[in-house]
């Protein structure tokens, strides 16, 4: 950066994040039972392709690895695929059906500008065969580690079919308090809420729409309530070392409780009678509508449980560690090494897939580099951008898992060739129309590609971008499929789009033809003035911070006031009959122009290109190398530089073509 004599913005320069020299991109991964709808695209995946793209023009291509894929396996699948059979003429496998899904996948998020370095499926070849091995290495590094447990618990079991039910074949209401969930299945809710079968409330069979039994089992678990005064030594970690959202720290605490139980004061007097009963508790009254019992352990807890339900006591449990189930006996999964007719749970295998995806892509690719250059390395950074319910899976559950493959006692500052620890970016709900987002909501969000029948890639890129998911859960609130919507009103998801559209096309269009039309065409050479440079390195300060602490609604904010300014700037400084004052006008406008050019790049990638190779600007012009520069650095003459020849009416930024009915 320049060294101007200017106190503030030597400070920024003094105080710019620091890059570790390769940085592995993660987002997680839809089911491979559906296609993407708006959720999927705008609550996670175009947030991570921002990020990978800013970190690919910030530190090298070459230095940036972004992975996602299909999550394959497990009961959603097999769900999905039986309904289909029931109600189609579909003649296909499971295999067949997964990658119809993941081959649909793949070719929207191509349409909206997600570049991943590799889309993988976690049951689809290459990745299928990489992603077994690497399930069986993680496996028996945990069972050596003394991390795993062979429990016996109940399982729900369909006596009509005869079958035991797995995951999403079974439906209830969640044993968690105050737990909005509509839909609590075998162990889990769709929030992300873990607990034991016999918690779950009216369970139903959704194979018979009977009510299932339990009946006992065995499985391997991950000993993940061991591990609660390592994940506070991790919480602190983040806290300290991450740019890790307040929010995601907050949510993960309350996991790290003692086990809890609510049971509302109607209750008072059955609970008076069974009190001596029940193990050990410390009894809490904070004045609500129900009572908390604090028990010692899980174990405890449960046992109070069935007391509990022996005596008619409703009740509810708390968050709390619980064993992290790694097995079950769902036919369609991973096989476990040396365990006869038992696979890998979908939860924990999806957790250690983007390591799968990341060999497969090395591989596929011929790198020289091995995977653990990117995940077990002191000079790598891994960013995991997942939504809000699935904190407790990425969070919690997968961070003790990675700490337990280390060899000796597991420590959070992890040596070189250990697992390192990922920096957790959660978004917040993207709510439809005030509703959240998601295929299992009673109002239905429009597929993605359904989306792009009224809007480029570009502008749903750049509103989504803005929504500030990172803080809040916000409302996706589109004109088009907006039935409320009134005929003369605003498209709000047009606003952060216009920018580009309307104000940046503006500018453009305005530089090219002042150049065409005073200069014969030819871009004048010439110093940029001072105080436009200073102002441009102090955008381009505030941005990189904002970037790499994600807040991609303030990128597009401070983006916004920028490319307006150099509008002004332009009205201010361009007078007609003076020819040195059309020149710097040009001079100093092309610059700040070309500085927004690179900025936008991870937001609207394909028009920023488009633009740069209209302006015949070299490849590395997105390279933050030389990001302060001007633009002559990048053109083969500076002295006669000869952009192309713009047409009348010409726009590098596109609208939708139905966003031009009613114009002329």
């Amino acid at each position: 950066m320049e060294n101007f004599n200017d106190e503030i913005l030597k400070k920024m320069i003094e105080n710019r994040p620091k890059f570790n020299k390769r940085v592995v991109v993660t987002s997680g991964m839809p089911y491979g039972n559906k296609t993407l709808h708006c959720g999927h695209v705008g609550g996670l995946f175009i947030h991570a392709d921002a990020f990978a793209r800013f970190m690919r023009d910030r530190i090298g291509k070459e230095n940036v690895v972004f992975v996602s894929g299909t999550d394959c396996y497990g009961s959603p699948i097999m769900e999905g695929y039986r309904k289909l059979k029931e109600t189609t003429d579909f003649a296909g496998s499971i295999e067949d059906y997964v990658k119809y899904n993941h081959d649909f996948q793949k070719k929207t998020l191509k349409q909206f500008q997600v570049e991943l370095d590799f889309y993988g499926a976690s049951g689809l070849n290459p990745a299928k065969d990489i992603h077994e091995e690497t399930s069986k290495e993680v496996f028996e590094t945990l069972k050596n580690n003394n991390a795993l447990s062979l429990m016996s618990t109940l399982q729900f079991y369909d006596e009509k079919v005869g079958t035991f039910l797995n995951g999403r074949q079974v439906v209830g209401k969640c044993p968690f308090e105050n737990c909005s969930s509509e839909k609590g299945y075998a162990d889990e809710c769709d929030l992300g809420h873990q607990y034991m079968p016999q918690e779950l409330i009216n369970p139903i069979s959704t194979l018979s729409g009977e009510k299932p039994v339990l009946k006992e089992i065995s499985n391997w678990y991950f000993n993940l309530q061991n591990n609660k005064d390592l994940l506070l030594d991790w919480i602190e970690y983040l806290e300290k070392n991450t740019i890790t959202r307040p929010f995601i720290t907050k949510e993960i605490k309350e996991f790290l409780k003692e086990p809890e139980v609510y049971i509302k004061k109607d209750f008072d007097e059955d609970l008076n009678k069974i009190k001596n009963q029940l193990p050990e508790y410390t009894l809490v009254d904070d004045n609500k509508a129900s009572r908390t019992l604090v028990f010692n352990s899980l174990t405890d807890r449960e046992n109070a449980c069935e007391i509990l339900s022996q005596n008619g006591i409703r009740y509810r449990t708390g968050k709390t560690l619980v064993p992290f189930r790694l097995t079950g006996n769902i036919t369609w999964g991973v096989p476990v090494p040396n365990e006869k007719d038992l696979t890998f749970w979908v939860w924990p295998e999806s957790l250690w897939a983007p390591i799968s995806f990341t060999k497969t892509y090395l591989k596929e690719n011929n790198k020289k580099t091995d995977w653990k250059d990117w995940w077990c390395s002191k000079d790598s950074s891994i960013y995991q951008f997942i939504g809000e319910d699935n904190i407790y899976f990425y969070g919690p559950a997968q961070h003790a898992i990675w700490l337990n493959t280390q060899k000796g006692s597991p420590s959070v500052e992890a040596p070189e060739g250990s697992l390192q620890i990922s920096t957790l970016v959660a978004n917040k709900h993207l709510l439809f129309l005030n509703q959240k987002a998601s295929s299992s909501s009673k109002v239905k969000p429009p597929m993605a590609d359904e989306l792009l029948k009224y809007y480029t890639a570009e502008q749903l890129r750049a509103h989504f971008l803005g929504l500030n998911l990172g803080n809040n859960s916000a409302s996706f609130m589109p004109k088009m499929f907006n039935p409320d919507a009134k005929e003369d009103e605003v498209d709000i998801v047009l606003k952060e789009g216009n920018l580009l559209t309307n104000v940046y096309n503006k500018i453009l269009r305005t530089l090219f033809y002042a150049w065409q039309k005073y200069c014969d065409g030819v871009v004048p050479y010439g110093e940029v003035s001072e105080e436009v440079s200073k102002n441009c390195v102090k955008t381009i300060l505030k941005y990189e911070k904002l970037m790499a602490t994600t807040k991609f609604h303030m990128v597009t904010y401070e983006l916004d006031t920028f490319i307006r300014n150099i509008n002004k700037y332009w009205l201010t400084h361009f007078k007609e009959n003076d020819t040195e004052a059309i020149k710097q006008a040009i001079i100093d406008c092309l610059h700040m122009s070309k500085v927004a050019m690179v900025l936008l790049h991870p937001i609207a990638p394909e028009s920023c290109e488009k633009l740069a190779e209209f302006l015949k600007l070299k490849e590395n012009v997105f390279s933050w190398d030389g990001i302060e520069k001007p633009i002559y650095e990048f053109v083969e003459d500076k002295n006669n530089y000869v952009p192309n020849f713009l047409e009348p009416r010409q726009d590098f930024f596109k609208k939708h073509p139905s966003q031009f009915k009613g114009e002329e």
